[in-house]
């Protein structure tokens, strides 16, 4: 029997895999308290691209620092993988992989030390939660339209000095959003999945030194498969950041609320120290020019390769990894027009293997010109490709609040004509209506979603402009009541309409970031949430609940199909600034739906707008500012007036 045979009947018999997933998986550690196996995979050193090919291991007692108490020559048991078997408990024992590149973790560490450097040998099995985590029953969902998606991060969330979480040591970590009074707020508020931003093992923090001020959304990926260890309470521990994270995502799911991770599959921190890169992945795993530079669709000075098979494989992987370690129930994509249409296609599919309900969406777009053609990429204009994936709906965002590329331009909101066309198509989520001409539609000239539900709209997200400074920089001297005004119409329009609603977290306590456009490694003073604004605005955030509230217990405003969309929502001769329409129940009632028709008319003039609705009489459900499902009074049809910079919900 050789060396391969041996390790894989070694593997076998432990129970850690079969003969084929020996050879084909990156699952680099397999542990057991008799002996732990080590597989590698590192085209450099198995094809000879070094003098002397070679794959060593070094074994540490600490994450960081000291030397190697041992270090062990791997042998080659396959094609491109090289393998060792150390006898005896290693948990606990750091280490890492070296092929004459430098030292490295692997590609795929699972666990790691202090700044990601070493991994450690762990059982993972040991950091779930103690009660309920295998037995968490989250509210079934009838299709993504019953989502309402909230973007947050845990430190902006949780580090003011008077966020719910009273807990000094916690605020800015994980365990802020397992404390009742943060969870409380979330479901008060009725949002019921938090998307929250990248969360694994990313570059531009030291984690060594916890009491230094230092701040980044994490989008320079290093780990993909441990959680960043500066939000874990002890980074130089490897289970206190899984275990704390599983702790957060378990209160969540406990709460009924879903948890979407942000993932950044696009590029890595840098490319030349790259774990791929110094496992001797590099062309398995990048993009590169036709004159050999690295490709640079992500804007970050490298772009990964999906359509290759071993990054498409290690993609597949790594979300599978967080679904079933984690039970992470969706993956926001950064920059998903960077990834191929086949690769996103196999992971929509996989990931609703393990959770027919989990949701995969992302940005249609890439930061640079990509190294893949068009015709292959997953972006907006290709979602008819992708019809179990949704993409953000920057049209919608765009027509509301004005261009991306220009933070003093503004559009619907600011009064400016000419964008009422392109919010009539996210109110239908970007499919074909027979009242919408997509001529005029800002970026799209036709439909792009098959479904409402492959579509996201939003007002603002984390990597541009909030609402309330966007308002700002693009009307000039509006007052804080106007500011109130306009970020209630806009999420009227995002939350009432038939894709699947997203919003920024803070938006609904006037979050301002000071004007910082692109505020990702921004001090706590810019990107946290200022919670004396709950107090302060506390009509603001009742406005939201009560609108989530509204979204939540009337299908009406969540239908889900294109055929039920076209055949229902019917919308109003538009107005320079002004949008209605009307959603009916009355040719086949709805299952749970007690109205006969909604009424939402939306006027971001600065002035009152009159508009014809059939005679009749109307129940008034929302009113400038405040929103009553049991009605505020009610109102003759005929010519109706909304008032100035809001929106009028009626019901009949």
């Amino acid at each position: 029997m050789n060396l391969r045979d041996v390790c894989v009947f070694v593997l076998t018999a432990l129970g850690f895999c079969n003969h084929a997933s020996a050879q084909t998986d990156f699952n680099e550690v397999r542990y057991t308290p008799r002996a732990t196996v080590f597989c590698l995979n590192a085209p450099t050193a198995a094809q000879g691209n070094l003098k002397k090919p070679k794959a060593v291991l070094r074994l540490y007692r600490q994450g960081s620092g000291g030397e190697a108490y041992e270090t062990l020559r791997m042998h080659k048991s396959a094609a491109n993988r090289w393998t060792a078997s150390v006898k005896g408990d290693l948990k606990g024992t750091f280490y890492t992989f070296d092929v004459g590149l430098g030292e490295t973790p692997g590609m795929f560490a699972t666990a790691v030390g202090v700044n990601g450097r070493r991994a450690a040998v762990v059982d993972l099995q040991a950091t779930n939660p103690a009660e309920g985590f295998h037995d968490e029953c989250l509210p079934r969902l009838a299709s993504p339209a019953d989502l309402m998606i909230y973007e947050m991060h845990w430190r902006d969330l949780t580090v003011d000095s008077l966020s719910p979480v009273n807990n000094r040591a916690l605020k800015g970590k994980f365990l802020a959003l397992t404390q009742p009074a943060m969870i409380h707020y979330l479901q008060q508020l009725g949002v019921n999945a938090v998307h929250i931003l990248p969360s694994f093992d990313f570059g531009s923090i030291d984690e060594s030194t916890p009491s230094k001020l230092q701040y980044n959304w994490g989008y320079d990926p290093v780990n993909y498969n441990v959680p960043e260890g500066s939000y874990s309470t002890n980074a130089t521990d490897p289970l206190t950041r899984i275990r704390e994270f599983k702790l957060m995502v378990s209160a969540l799911h406990k709460a009924g609320i879903r948890v979407i991770l942000d993932v950044v599959y696009n590029h890595t921190f840098d490319l030349d120290h790259s774990n791929f890169t110094l496992t001797g992945n590099k062309y398995n795993f990048y993009r590169f020019t036709p004159d050999g530079k690295p490709g640079n669709g992500s804007g970050c000075g490298n772009e990964t390769a999906s359509e290759k098979p071993m990054m498409r494989s290690y993609m597949l992987q790594s979300v599978k990894h967080w679904m079933q370690q984690y039970h992470i129930d969706g993956f926001r994509f950064d920059l998903m027009g960077v990834h191929d249409i086949q690769t996103m296609n196999l992971i929509e599919q996989e990931v609703k293997q393990l959770n027919p309900q989990a949701f995969v969406y992302g940005e249609g777009w890439s930061a640079g010109a990509c190294q893949l053609p068009d015709s292959v990429r997953a972006l907006k204009a290709n979602m008819r490709h992708l019809p179990g994936v949704a993409a953000f709906c920057d049209d919608m965002r765009d027509a509301l609040r004005g261009p991306f590329n220009d933070d003093t331009k503004g559009a619907f909101l600011a009064g400016k004509p000419g964008s009422e066309q392109s919010i009539m198509a996210g109110i239908v989520g970007m499919t074909a209506h027979p009242q919408i001409d997509y001529t005029k539609v800002n970026y799209s000239s036709k439909p792009w979603a098959l479904q409402p539900t492959q579509c996201i709209n939003y007002v603002s997200c984390h990597d541009d402009m909030c609402l309330v400074d966007r308002l700002r920089a693009s009307i000039p001297h509006i007052a804080d009541s106007d500011v109130i005004k306009l970020t209630e119409l806009a999420h009227t329009a995002v939350i009432l309409s038939q894709g699947v609603p997203f919003m920024l977290s803070g938006e609904e306590l006037l979050r301002t970031k000071q004007g910082v456009h692109n505020s990702f490694n921004s001090p706590d003073r810019i990107n946290a949430i200022a919670w004396k604004n709950y107090s302060k605005y506390k009509e603001v955030y009742d406005y939201f609940a009560a609108l989530v509230q509204l979204r939540h217990e009337h299908p009406l405003f969540r239908l889900g199909s294109v055929a039920e969309v076209s055949h229902r929502l019917h919308f109003l001769e538009p107005q320079s600034c002004v949008v209605g329409f009307s959603i009916s129940n009355a040719s086949s009632p709805l299952q749970g739906e007690s109205w006969q028709k909604a009424w939402v008319l939306l006027n971001a003039n600065n002035a009152p707008a009159e508009v014809k609705l059939p005679e009749g009489t109307y129940t008034v459900i929302g009113r400038q500012g405040i929103i009553n499902a049991n009605g505020l009074g009610t109102m003759a049809g005929g010519t109706v007036r909304v008032a100035p910079r809001s929106a009028l919900i009626l019901k009949q």
